[in-house]
């Protein structure tokens, strides 16, 4: 596929603005960080101290209102006259509460949230390690045991969807579902026991909602940039270029079927010795390296301009980032939004490459769940690396669940504009 026909294939991947801008002011971090972008989006505070809040914001407006007087019993005000029900489709879009889900090959994410400003505050959030993908590479099938730790998982997620009162929410599941022969019977399994209608998002969708989710974190600058999402099952690749503060512009991608889940499946393991593991690494190189030339050759003619610019959201660049930073544990603050230099992410692959599982796991911020499968997404960095030799790379611990909060909040809004508008016109006829 030429540029020209992915710029027409991707041409309406961006053109929803989340409600945000780029504020990405550079600050000082870790001496060993280089630099972090400087957009949070805001975690609530704890729910006493949300309680207090509102508990001295309710008896100083009410004493304003008694002339200094002693504010009355909130009980005894609720008795007298209690307060509507907030109806989900009237009032102030501030209020609600909204849900994303992404189920992927390794991983189950929830993320809820309501609006704030031009930005979000989350409210709750749920991640678990569910192996969906295991064994899938072999078999073209999701496991029984695979299917049972998912739908453990989602469990969860569907009671916090119901405690949260959650108004408006999308679930999604990507390439584990996509490539199994019996993914359909899954999703169906998943709404009969939790509720919850799985949708299965193309490979495009997939990029486009992890530009849309992370790309407030590029790097200032005016060239053109790659945006990375390394997952379990595959692994999507996004040129873009700038577009003032709004979503930057897709101008080709490439989704391709290799992910830290898939691959280490399918490069086949060993633990004889480092001869033998950095062997089966060259050969993850290989393979992977083979899967991005199409995008390479395409991007070529950009990838030797000055001001390029990479951005990785995965938990491999979050875990590598962790190493660089000698975090005791993982810290989303000190590495979302970090900005390394790119030798110094392909000089930590190259030693986590060549030790063993067990050396691994000692490693903070790694762990037995990461130990098996980060060799294979430090593959797949490197190569990505090679195909757009960018002097940093952007680490971004949000995504695709970031994305599809801003996708449902700005048509929301749009929704909401759209109907007062026609309501307006009404009136005035």
């Amino acid at each position: 596929m030429s540029v020209r026909e992915g710029n027409e294939k991707s041409k309406n991947m961006a053109e929803m603005s989340p409600p945000d801008g780029n504020r990405r002011a550079g600050r000082k971090g870790n001496k060993r960080s280089g630099t972090v972008a400087d957009f949070r989006y805001k975690s609530s505070p704890p729910p006493e101290t949300k309680s207090k809040e509102r508990r001295a914001r309710r008896d100083g407006a009410s004493r304003n209102r008694n002339n200094g007087k002693a504010a009355e019993p909130a009980s005894a005000r609720a008795a007298r006259s209690p307060r509507p029900m907030h109806k989900p489709h009237g009032g102030p879009r501030y209020r609600q509460a909204y849900a994303a889900l992404d189920l992927g090959t390794n991983n189950c994410r929830l993320l809820i949230a309501r609006p704030s400003g031009e930005n979000f505050t989350v409210i709750d959030a749920f991640s678990r390690v569910v192996k969906l993908g295991e064994g899938l590479a072999h078999s073209g099938r999701l496991s029984d045991d695979a299917m049972d730790r998912a739908l453990g998982a989602l469990k969860v997620c569907s009671d916090k969807l119901r405690r949260r009162n959650v108004y408006l929410a999308r679930s999604v599941a990507t390439e584990a579902c996509r490539r199994a022969s019996n993914g359909e019977d899954f999703i169906q399994r998943v709404k009969d026991e939790t509720g919850i209608v799985l949708d299965i998002i193309t490979a495009e969708e997939e990029a486009r909602l992890a530009v849309l989710g992370c790309h407030v974190l590029l790097e200032q600058g005016e060239g053109r940039a790659v945006i990375f999402d390394i997952g379990g099952g595959s692994t999507e690749l996004v040129l873009i270029e700038p577009n003032g503060r709004g979503v930057p512009r897709i101008l080709d991608w490439q989704s391709v079927p290799w992910g830290v889940v898939s691959l280490s499946d399918t490069v086949a393991k060993t633990d004889r010795g480092q001869e033998a593991r950095l062997a089966r690494y060259a050969e993850m190189r290989r393979v992977v390296g083979e899967s991005f030339t199409p995008f390479a050759e395409r991007v070529a003619q950009h990838a030797g301009q000055p001001d390029i610019r990479l951005l990785g959201t995965s938990g491999t660049v979050t875990t590598l980032a962790s190493l660089h930073l000698e975090l005791p544990q993982y810290d989303r603050r000190a590495v979302d939004g970090l900005i390394v230099p790119s030798q110094v992410m392909r000089d930590i692959s190259l030693r986590l490459s060549a030790m063993s599982v067990d050396e691994r796991c000692t490693l903070p911020c790694i762990g037995q769940d990461r130990a098996e499968l980060v060799v294979a997404g430090c593959a797949i960095l490197e190569s990505i690396i090679d195909l757009w030799p960018a002097e940093k790379l952007g680490v971004a611990d949000r995504g695709i669940r970031e994305g599809i909060l801003r996708s449902l909040m700005a048509g929301d809004f749009a929704t909401a504009r759209d109907r007062k508008a026609m309501d307006e016109t009404r009136k005035a006829q």
